[in-house]
């Protein structure tokens, strides 16, 4: 587990969130090289790969609310296991020196009282701010957007979300340490768009989504990469399933929508000059 209290102040953070994405599906994504951005960087965990973990929540609602609690996806091997985050209350038994724990009701609010400047970039309904419920989460950042080009039926979703990413970073003096927040709509339905000729979703159309996302990430990362030492974690919030055992959608209890594919990344600045699409290896 990385050390989070001493990141704290220090590094920047990002939290990508793969909306919808099974493990399964990234798991042989990774195998069978389709996803080289996401292989760079996660060659240099501790898995060197993909970790698979059980989501707090089946839907999205309720995945984020629990991460941004402090409940990030936990490791399926029986516990307990000390998490990254926590949001100080009594009698919690997931804590330990390793963990940064924030007097505060939840993650955004917790690093605004540590100097941090919070950006979120919607994507699928629930960070839609045009709506009471969609603005709920992004309300907790210092800037959000959401707009029709960073939603599940755009194609060119993440370049959109990344763009305006850096976008915002750019306007920071490198000094501010900023908390950085991507819903990647994507994967989430529909996503046969991203292979020709297909009029349903399925995992091997998730998987061309989640090949186009790979391709997308580099800059973003980069962009903060070049201000400060970065701690970034990027999962899935839940599966979804396409027909095992007759289900089909999440928000339901099946080991396609339980098991989520994660990992936490501890990444040293850029030097200047760096290219935009190195890896953590650089």
């Amino acid at each position: 587990m990385i050390d989070a209290a001493a990141c704290v102040g220090t590094h920047d953070l990002l939290v990508v969130t793969l909306d919808t994405l099974r493990y399964d599906v990234a798991d042989r994504s990774l195998r069978e090289g389709d996803t080289p951005y996401l292989a760079s960087l996660l060659r240099e965990t501790a898995t060197g790969g993909w970790e698979r973990r059980h989501t707090p929540g089946s839907f999205t609602w309720a995945a984020h609310q629990a991460f941004f609690a402090g409940f990030l996806p936990t490791p399926i091997e029986p516990g307990p296991h000390p998490r990254l985050f926590a949001m100080a209350f009594p009698g919690s038994e997931t804590i330990s020196e390793r963990t940064a724990v924030f007097e505060a009701a939840e993650l955004v609010s917790g690093l605004r009282g540590r100097g941090y400047h919070s950006i979120c970039a919607g994507g699928v309904g629930f960070f839609n701010d045009s709506t009471p419920l969609g603005s709920a989460m992004p309300r907790l950042f210092d800037e959000h957007r959401w707009c029709p080009e960073f939603g599940v039926t755009d194609p060119a979703s993440t370049r959109h979300q990344v763009a305006w990413c850096r976008e915002r970073i750019a306007a920071l003096p490198d000094a501010r340490r900023v908390f950085c927040f991507v819903n990647v709509s994507a994967l989430h339905q529909p996503n046969c768009h991203y292979l020709a000729g297909r009029e349903r979703d399925d995992a091997e159309t998730q998987a061309a989504a989640l090949a186009y996302v790979d391709g997308e990430l580099a800059p973003l990362f980069a962009a903060l990469r070049r201000r400060a030492p970065l701690l970034a974690i990027v999962c899935s919030d839940h599966g979804t399933a396409y027909g095992e055992d007759g289900y089909v959608g999440h928000r339901l209890a099946h080991p396609v929508v339980w098991e989520v594919p994660y990992a936490e990344l501890l990444l040293p600045q850029l030097p200047a000059g760096a290219a935009a699409d190195l890896g953590a290896s650089a």
